[in-house]
């Protein structure tokens, strides 16, 4: 009988095999830490969302893990960046790492909404499934000032941390049915706040009114049924033309009330500048290469307003001097201190590590040394070991010969009787005692 082969489904060579996880494409971690509420939890779980397929979707933290621990492992797993999200006494917090030598940035979660807070709050649900988080989002950066002399060096640094959240964007090879969803982050120069948004990319046809895109796309309102989800109801109508061309609000058909699709057009799918021709085969029903179409971006959520707090060198734990503070201000002499510190601890800490080295090797010398000295005393105890047999052996011997009786010899009446009464004494003595019998007495 042949053997069964197993076809397996998931991908094989590790790396090589998989696009998304070639090198240089940053891989993430989105993490909670600390006592945190089912709120924060579930705002993790659609952050890690958006971060997909370059992230550890199903990454576990326990009450005993620290943020030791992942910073530890992390870039043995190829991971560039932790996000870390906590709650504080004045709000949620967020901190991004650069792995593994910095910087920091720390935010604060002045308000964000949820992925099912998005949802129920719009207009058109949609549901969305795991194609889209195939591929990385699109990342756009909105309102922030040019990089110049003038501009604040933190702001700066957060356009390219985010810059380095995602993956490069290269027109020459992208797919254009890989392009599904969008990463919005813009600069509220007023508030001093940056938005988080996360859109999903969607192409409807341009230039056809509402109710004749229902009838092309087959879409259905919420309160149908999946029996009757390509079935329009036209009950109420005396015409198709009261449905297709009749304004939205007029109660029924008139001499003057109809309007056609093309002056519809502008009112439904935009205007000119959000219609484009599409380069190449998108997703959807009749989206191919040359046509037009309208390009929308509806909000999935989360969405977050964040604000700058701090930015430090190196990471938690291992802390250089801090290059902004939102809340405190240094003068030039103040952080000439601080810096000197910083270089005095970081020599410090050089200093240790070079004498735990020292100490390690010179436990090594002193157990090779030791194991040395053990193996003589061995060698030395296996030769005294034989010496001290031949010894024994040669005793042995001579008790052999002088307890050996000679055939000449002649032994006397008197030795003879002496010799059997010593006998039958030690035999006498040797012999031990009668064993008494035990009766058991029948009551």
């Amino acid at each position: 009988m042949a053997r069964r082969r197993k076809n397996r489904t998931h991908l094989k060579g590790g790396a090589a095999s998989s696009p998304g996880s070639a090198e240089g494409v940053p891989k993430s971690f989105v993490i909670k830490h600390g006592q945190v509420g089912t709120s924060l939890t579930q705002l993790v779980r659609d952050v890690r969302k958006v971060m997909e397929p370059n992230t550890a979707s199903r990454l576990k933290e326990r009450t005993r893990n620290k943020l030791k621990d992942f910073l530890t492992m992390a870039p043995a797993l190829g991971v560039t960046h932790l996000l870390a999200f906590t709650l504080t006494d004045v709000a949620p917090s967020l901190r991004i790492v650069r792995l593994s030598a910095g910087p920091t940035l720390s935010f604060r979660v002045e308000r964000y909404s949820l992925v099912r807070d998005i949802i129920n709050s719009s207009r058109r649900a949609r549901s969305m499934s795991t194609v889209e988080y195939l591929s990385p989002p699109l990342l756009v950066l909105a309102s922030f000032p040019p990089p110049g002399p003038t501009t604040p060096p933190h702001l700066t640094l957060v356009m390219k941390t985010f810059q380095s959240l995602f993956p490069p964007l290269s027109p020459h090879t992208l797919s254009l049915s890989s392009a599904r969803r969008v990463v919005l982050i813009s600069y509220n120069a007023e508030r001093g706040t940056i938005d988080f948004r996360h859109y999903l990319i969607t192409v409807k046809p341009y230039g056809v009114s509402k109710r004749i895109r229902r009838i092309l796309d087959g879409a259905t309102t919420k309160s149908m049924s999946h029996s009757q989800a390509s079935v329009l109801d036209l009950g109420n109508e005396k015409d198709v033309a009261d449905f297709l061309l009749r304004p939205k609000g007029e109660p029924g058909p008139s001499s003057d009330g109809y309007e056609s699709a093309a002056s519809t057009a502008s009112s439904v799918a935009g205007d000119d500048g959000d219609a484009v021709n599409l380069a190449d085969d998108y997703v959807g029903r009749n989206n191919k290469k040359g046509q037009k179409r309208a390009v929308k971006l509806d909000e999935i959520g989360p969405r977050m307003e964040l604000r700058l707090i701090k930015v430090a060198e190196g990471v938690p734990g291992k802390e250089g001097s801090v290059l902004y503070h939102e809340f405190v201000k240094k003068s030039k002499s103040e952080v000439k201190a601080q810096k000197a510190e910083h270089a005095a601890k970081e020599t410090l800490r050089k200093q240790r590590r070079e004498e735990q080295e020292r100490n390690v090797e010179k436990k090594k010398k002193a157990n090779q040394g030791k194991g040395a000295k053990d193996d003589d005393e061995e060698e030395q105890g296996t030769e005294d070991e034989d010496i001290s047999g031949e010894e024994e052996g040669y005793k042995e011997d001579l008790v052999q010969d002088e307890g050996a009786w000679d055939d000449d010899e002649e032994i006397s009446e008197g030795e003879e009787s002496a010799g059997d009464e010593s006998d039958e004494s030690e035999e006498e003595i040797q012999r031990p005692p009668p064993k008494k019998m035990k009766m058991r007495s029948k009551r």
